[in-house]
C-alpha cells in the first residue's frame, strides 16, 4: 500500500507519529461498514423464518430489526465524540470486535430473548464502527479529489452491504440455517478487526473534551424510547404504551438539546445548526432515512406479499436498487467538479423520488420485472446521495470533529429510517380488502403499497427542497465575504476561549 507523507495535510490535521496508509485505511473502514449493513439487513428477506426458528412471536419479529436501530441510534453521536477525543482507531477496533461478539452470541443463542439482546449489541457495535469511519478516512486522505474518491468508496460500501445482506441472509438461512447467517458475519468481523489493529493509524483531537454524561444519558434514553414507540405503533397506534413512549422520547430529546446548550463542552455543538452545510448534512440524512431507507427496508415484505416472491427472490430484486447504488457512488466523484455536496444531496433525493414513483401500480399479476426500472433509477440516486452525505458529514464540521459529524449524520439517518419504516407500515396497512377472492389480501396490500410509494416520493421532494434551501443560504453567505469572514473570526475567537478551546487533530 502507498504511504501518506508525514507533512500536515491542508485541512488542519497534524501529522501522526508514524505514516498513514490511505489504501489500507479505506479498505478496512469500507469493509467494516459493509459488514454492519450486511448484519443489519441479513434477516429482512427471511424475517418470518428467522423469528420462527428463534421462537419469537409477531412482536419479537418486529424487534429483530428495531433492537439494532435502538442500539445504533442511541450511541452513534456518543461514539463519534469518544472517537474524536480518545482515538478513532481505538473506538473503531472495539466496535468491530463487538460486532464479532454480537454475531457470535446470535449464532449460539439458546432462545429468542438472547437473540434480541444480540441484535441490540449489534447496534451498539455498529455505532462504534460507523461513527469513527469517516474520521479515519478524512484523516488519511487530505482535502481534495482523493478524499472525494475515498468518501465515494465508503458510500458504495453502504450500498454494497444493503445489496448483499438480504440475499446472503436468505440463502444461508435456507441452506445452512439461521445460526449460520450470524456465524459467517462473526468470522468476517474477526478478520476485519485484525486488519484494523495492523492497518489503521490512530488520530484524535489534541485536547480531549470532558465527558458529557447528562447529554449521553438524555440522547440514549430519548432515541431508544422514540424508536421503541415507533416499533410498538406498528401493531396498533391506540395502545396506551405507544404515546407514552413517543412523548417520553420527545421530552428526553428536548432535554438533550437543553443540556447541550448549557454545557461548556457539549457532545454536539448546537451552533453547528446555523451552518447551511451541517443543516443539509443532517436534514438530508434524516430525509434519506424517512423516504428511502425506511421504505426500502419494508419493500421485500411487500414484494413477497404482493408478487408472491420467495425471500431470496425478493432480496435479489431489492439488490437491483442497492447494487446500482454501489456503482453510482463510485462514479459520484465526477459530479464534485460541477456540483457542491449540498446540491448533490438535492439531486440525489429528487432522482430517488422519481425512482420510487416507478414502483407505483404493482399488482399480484405483475412480474418481478415490473419494479425493476424504478429500482434502477432509485439506485442511481441513492449512490449519488450516499457519496454526497459522506462529503457533507466531514466537510460541515471542524476537522478535529470529523467523527462527531459522522455520528450526527448517521444518527439522523437511522432515526429517519425507524420513522420511515413506521410510516410505511402504517400507510400500507391502512388499505382494506375489497371484493373477496383468493388474492384479496394481496390486492389490499398492493393498494397500501401504492399509498406508501406516494408518501415516500413526497418525502424525497421535501428533503430535496430542504437541501436546495441550504444551498441558497450557502450562496448568500459566499456573496458576503466580509460578513462571512467576520462571523468566522468571531466563531474562532469564541471557540478558543478558556471554556470552549478547540485544538487540531494529531
Amino acid at each position: 500500500m502507498p504511504l501518506a507523507p508525514t507533512t500536515s495535510p491542508p485541512d488542519g490535521h497534524v501529522a501522526p507519529a508514524h505514516r498513514v496508509r490511505p489504501g489500507a485505511t479505506l479498505a478496512t473502514t469500507a469493509a467494516a461498514t459493509a459488514l454492519t449493513t450486511v448484519a443489519y439487513t441479513a434477516p429482512t428477506a427471511s424475517l418470518a423464518a428467522t423469528a420462527q426458528a428463534a421462537h419469537l412471536d409477531a412482536a419479537g419479529r418486529t424487534w429483530i430489526l428495531t433492537g439494532t436501530l435502538v442500539g445504533i441510534s442511541a450511541l452513534l453521536l456518543t461514539a463519534g465524540s469518544l472517537a474524536d477525543d480518545h482515538g478513532r482507531k481505538r473506538v473503531f477496533t472495539i466496535g468491530v470486535l463487538l460486532l464479532a461478539a454480537a454475531e457470535a452470541l446470535a449464532a449460539l443463542t439458546p432462545g429468542g430473548a438472547v437473540y434480541l439482546t444480540a441484535r441490540v449489541l449489534l447496534g451498539v457495535a455498529s455505532a462504534a464502527v460507523l461513527a469513527p469511519a469517516l474520521g479515519l478516512i478524512s484523516h488519511a486522505h487530505p482535502t481534495g479529489p482523493e478524499r472525494i474518491r475515498a468518501l465515494g468508496v465508503w458510500g458504495a460500501a453502504v450500498g454494497l452491504g444493503i445489496a448483499v445482506g438480504p440475499v446472503y441472509g436468505a440463502l444461508v438461512q435456507q441452506w445452512a440455517g439461521w445460526r449460520a447467517v450470524s456465524a459467517g458475519i462473526a468470522v468476517a468481523s474477526a478478520v476485519v478487526a485484525a486488519c484494523a489493529v495492523t492497518a489503521l493509524t490512530e488520530s484524535r483531537a489534541e485536547r480531549p473534551r470532558a465527558l458529557d454524561p447528562y447529554g449521553v444519558l438524555a440522547l440514549a434514553a430519548g432515541t431508544s424510547l422514540l424508536i421503541a414507540g415507533l416499533a410498538e405503533g406498528r401493531t396498533g397506534w391506540t395502545q396506551p404504551v405507544v404515546p407514552a413512549l413517543l412523548v417520553s422520547g420527545a421530552l428526553l430529546l428536548a432535554a438533550f438539546a437543553a443540556v447541550e446548550a448549557r454545557t461548556a463542552e457539549p457532545m454536539l455543538d448546537l451552533a453547528l445548526f446555523r451552518s447551511p452545510g451541517f443543516l443539509a448534512a443532517t436534514g438530508g440524512a434524516l430525509f434519506t432515512g424517512l423516504s428511502l431507507v425506511g421504505f426500502m427496508s419494508y419493500l421485500p415484505t411487500l414484494l413477497q406479499g404482493v408478487l408472491g416472491l420467495s425471500g431470496p427472490a425478493a432480496g435479489g430484486v431489492l439488490a437491483l436498487w442497492s447494487g446500482l447504488s454501489v456503482v453510482s457512488a463510485l462514479q459520484a466523484r465526477r459530479l464534485a467538479a460541477h456540483l457542491s455536496a449540498t446540491a448533490q444531496v438535492a439531486l440525489g433525493l429528487l432522482v430517488c423520488g422519481v425512482g420510487e414513483l416507478g414502483l407505483y401500480g404493482l399488482t399480484p399479476d405483475s412480474s418481478w420485472l415490473r419494479p425493476a426500472p424504478g429500482l434502477a433509477v432509485a439506485g442511481i440516486g441513492s449512490g449519488v446521495l450516499n457519496a454526497a452525505l459522506a462529503r457533507l458529514a466531514v466537510g460541515s464540521v471542524p476537522a478535529h470533529r470529523a467523527a462527531m459529524g459522522s455520528g450526527a449524520n448517521n444518527t439522523a439517518r437511522y432515526l429517519g429510517s425507524a420513522l420511515g419504516v413506521a410510516v410505511t407500515v402504517a400507510v400500507t396497512g391502512s388499505a382494506r380488502p375489497g371484493a373477496p377472492g383468493p388474492d384479496a389480501a394481496a390486492r389490499a396490500l398492493a393498494a397500501g403499497a401504492d399509498r406508501a410509494v406516494l408518501v415516500a416520493a413526497a418525502l424525497c421532494l421535501a428533503g430535496a427542497l430542504l437541501a436546495l434551501a441550504a444551498r441558497t443560504a450557502e450562496r448568500r453567505a459566499a456573496a458576503r465575504p466580509e460578513t462571512a469572514a467576520d462571523a468566522e473570526a468571531a466563531a474562532e475567537a469564541e471557540a478558543t476561549g478558556p471554556s470552549r478551546k478547540s485544538a487540531p487533530t494529531r
